[in-house]
């Protein structure tokens, strides 16, 4: 009875909406779209959702889009609040006008200069920073390259890559299944995606590099980038009926995040890291148009019934890497309890709802590398029926 649960109790999966902040207009639209999606304010849009959602930012771009160094003061503020809170946790590459390794330092140190850390980084584009060097053509991670930076960016803190890999399998970390891309109103366009898929799975299993992480269907894999620096490279999903590239706008997540899909992904029970852009949208004054705030509406419901974990992309990975290193041993301990001993070597916050099932919670302890949980959370049975101990999943706070 020592197998961890594989979410914090009592989520079955879970999810997170990876948006990378392309075509962002500007502070405000980005600030309205963080406020409707983490609080429960009023917006433009209704009232906010509630949910956990973080985003993407970059340094140097034209003006017309949204990053850090084009914004005025009060927007440069925004996005340190937001990264201390949680709420912006990945770099979308330094930009597209960032293509020397001086570009990169002075954003890492100015974020040093501020006390702020992002741990995950996201190609965009074909900008020169880009650490992909097959799908997303970038020199990042190239020593002697104009670009190179990954040694600085590694040491900054950032342990968590994704350079291209986008499945329209639903759910990872989980065995792979095809089932559920081909659409009946939508054949002939979805069927080709199913193909495409599918030979994306035969390709990983002959040896290609480029599409290896699709042959186990993981979340994460270890990888070296080009310099030799380990890092954790992550695969993004868009289940889109069309392709990976289709729908990943802030009107096309209303084709994705449909009742179907939310379906299966909390039956199979897995995780989901969405690829998309909520920052492209056709509306400044109300970002997110009916059908969209429906289909984000739905997420809020999953997670309240318990079925869905909806959080940013930094926990989840940081989730996913746990379940997956994280050792459990179960020993007696006095007086007939059960000792439940974590062991665990990365961060301490990757720990967040950690659950192990065990016979009786009501006679069981908790201690994570050989420390006394100072709080531990009593479950009842599951579906799988079976109870379960952990620690407190706690919720970011947004910043007022």
């Amino acid at each position: 009875m020592s197998e961890p649960r594989p979410f914090p109790y009592p989520y079955r999966a879970a999810l997170a909406i990876c948006s990378d902040l392309d075509e962002t207009p500007d502070r405000h639209v980005y600030e309205q779209i963080a406020r409707y999606l983490n609080t429960t304010a009023d917006t433009a849009m209704g009232r906010g959702l509630g949910l956990e959602v973080g985003n993407t930012i970059y340094f140097d771009m034209p003006p017309d889009q949204f990053a850090y160094w084009n914004t005025d003061d009060a927007g440069r503020e925004l996005v340190r609040a937001l990264i201390r809170s949680g709420h912006i946790d990945c770099f979308h590459s330094f930009g597209d006008l960032a293509t020397t390794r001086a570009h990169a330092a002075r954003a890492l140190d100015e974020l040093d200069r501020h006390g702020c850390r992002i741990e995950v980084w996201i190609d965009h584009a074909r900008a020169a920073t880009n650490l992909g060097a097959d799908i997303m053509c970038g020199q990042g991670d190239v020593p002697g390259a104009d670009a190179y930076h990954s040694d600085l960016t590694v040491a900054f803190g950032v342990g968590y890559v994704w350079r291209g890999r986008v499945t329209s399998v639903v759910g990872q970390d989980v065995r792979r299944r095809l089932a559920g891309i081909a659409r009946r109103p939508h054949l002939g366009a979805s069927v080709r995606t199913l193909a495409k898929e599918a030979a994306k799975g035969f390709l990983a299993r002959t040896g290609s590099v480029k599409y290896a992480m699709h042959r186990d269907n993981a979340v994460l894999h270890d990888v070296r980038l080009r310099d030799g620096s380990p890092v954790r490279e992550f695969l993004r999903c868009n289940p889109h009926w069309a392709a990976v590239d289709e729908g990943e706008t802030a009107e096309g997540l209303a084709e994705v995040v449909v009742d179907p899909m939310l379906d299966t992904l909390v039956r199979r029970g897995g995780a989901c890291v969405l690829y998309t852009h909520l920052g492209k949208i056709e509306d400044r004054s109300r970002p997110f148009g009916a059908a969209t705030c429906a289909a984000l509406a739905r997420l809020a419901e999953r997670q309240q019934r318990g079925e869905l974990l909806v959080t940013t992309t930094r926990r989840l990975l940081g989730q996913r890497r746990a379940a997956r290193e994280a050792q459990v041993r179960l020993a007696p301990a006095d007086g007939g309890l059960q000792q439940v001993a974590v062991a665990y070597s990365g961060p301490t916050a990757d720990l967040d709802g950690f659950t192990v099932y065990v016979a009786d919670p009501d006679r069981a302890a908790l201690a994570v590398n050989g420390v006394a949980a100072p709080r531990v959370v009593r479950n009842p049975p599951d579906h799988t029926g079976r109870a379960s101990i952990g620690l407190p999943w706690p919720r970011l706070g947004y910043p007022a």
